[in-house]
Parts: C-alpha cells; structure tokens; sequence
C-alpha cells in the first residue's frame, strides 16, 4: 500500500485530493496547520497531522510522525488578488514565504527520505496563471512561476533517484476558499487609477465561463503521481486545458 502526503487539506483542492487518495485504496497523511479530523472519514489508512509549512520544527515533527512516504504533494498556499502597485510588501514576502520558499523546504526536507528508500514523486500544485498572463495577480503569479522553474531544474538532478517532479496547473476555481486565504480585501488592493480598467476583469472573473472543480484537481494530481511516461506538467480544469492547449 503506497503513501501519500499532502499538505493544506483543511479546504478546496487538498482536502478533495485527500479523499480521493484514500478512496483509490491509498494511505493518507493529511497536514493541516490546525488538525479537524472530522473533514475526512474515519479510517485506519487516513491519518491527520499538524503541519505548519513555513516553519522547520513544525515540518520536521510532521515527517517523522508520518513515517516513510511515496509521494509528497506539495499544496498548502495562500493567494492575493490586487494591483501590484497597492500590494504590501509584507503581504508579497508572506505570500513568498508560504507559496515558495515552504515548497522548497518540504521537498529539501523529503529528498534525502525518498532517495534512501530508492524512490518517490513530488507533486507541486501551482496555478494556470503560469499559462497566460493574469491582472491584479502579479506578485502570486511570480510565486507560482518560481516553482515551475524550481520544479523543472529539480527533475534533472532527481533522475538517477528515480524520483519524481511533477507540476499540478488548476485553472479559476470560485468553490474554493481562494479569495478567503487571500488575507487582504481585493477592494483594498484596488486604486482609484486602476478601477476602471479593473471592474469588466472582476466582472468576468464574476461569470466565467468555464471553470475549475476541485474533484479536477484531484484527479490530476492523481495522474500526475502515478505518471510513468515522463510527462511533467498537468493542467486541471477545462479552462486550464484550454490555456494550456493555446500556450503550446
């Protein structure tokens, strides 16, 4: 029976992949910074940790309470929509924190486990804004595409390992708590200079035409774990495809 860890399932695309996981036969270390075992069914393969990921101590404690792992998916991260010109910098070097540097740190952190065991895959959960460009998301895009090229080098080094670097791209999901892990309000993020190049982007935003499930993401990140063709790059959404189809 293989095993799975994945951080940031309290919510959206973590928690649907932590179920999914553990409904394909799968044992599940689901981290969460604040543990609420009751958003998962009870079962012997599924177990709830406390992980904080920008933070040493916490992660160490959680990887050796979790034991040996075949496949790390990196998910945890916060968001933040809003001109660039208006964005903190204390909220930038925050979301940098969560987003890269903790992805960088977990996989530090689980390279040396793997490649003892003769193996494993890592699984990094970015974004479709990788794929074109986004208004108002500079500073989260910039957090994304450094993990996509962190992933991409990363995969060189790994091969004689036999482990696994693959990249999860989820397109716009609105059922996900995106805007809630945001921290600062959009309408405080927006200038007057800026809003009315702003209002028909948020009003499309408000009525996508087609858009992410978390169940999609899930998936891919399932593929992307069992994945032997070599392929690195999984888009998840039918709007992600769509970019990721128009950007090849």
């Amino acid at each position: 029976m293989k095993t799975v860890l994945i951080t940031g399932t309290s919510s959206g695309y973590g928690l649907e992949t932590a179920r999914y996981f553990h409904a394909q036969g799968w044992k599940v270390i689901a981290t969460m910074r604040r543990p609420q075992p009751d958003l998962l069914p009870q079962s012997e393969r599924l177990t709830v940790l406390p992980l904080d990921v920008t933070d040493p101590d916490s992660i160490e404690t959680c990887l050796a309470e979790a034991g040996p792992i075949d496949v790390l998916v990196n998910n945890a991260g916060i968001g933040m929509v809003g001109a660039f010109e208006a964005s903190p910098m204390t909220q930038v070097r925050r979301l940098f924190e969560t987003n890269t540097l903790a992805v960088m740190e977990m996989t530090q952190a689980v390279l040396p486990l793997m490649r003892q065991q003769g193996g494993g895959v890592i699984v990094n959960v970015t974004s479709s804004v990788v794929l074109a460009p986004s208004p108002f998301a500079a500073a989260y895009t910039a957090t994304k595409t450094a993990i996509e090229g962190f992933s991409r080098a990363l995969a060189r080094e790994l091969v004689a390992f036999d482990i696994g670097i693959k990249l999860v791209e989820p397109g716009y999901a609105p059922t996900t708590r995106f805007g809630a892990n945001t921290e600062l309000p959009i309408e405080d993020l927006i200038p007057p200079a800026y809003a009315d190049f702003a209002r028909p982007i948020f009003e499309a935003f408000a009525t996508p035409s087609v858009t992410t499930r978390e169940i999609d993401v899930a998936e891919a990140v399932w593929r992307a774990a069992n994945d032997t063709s070599g392929q690195q790059r999984f888009p998840a959404g039918p709007d992600a495809v769509a970019l990721w189809e128009a950007s090849r």
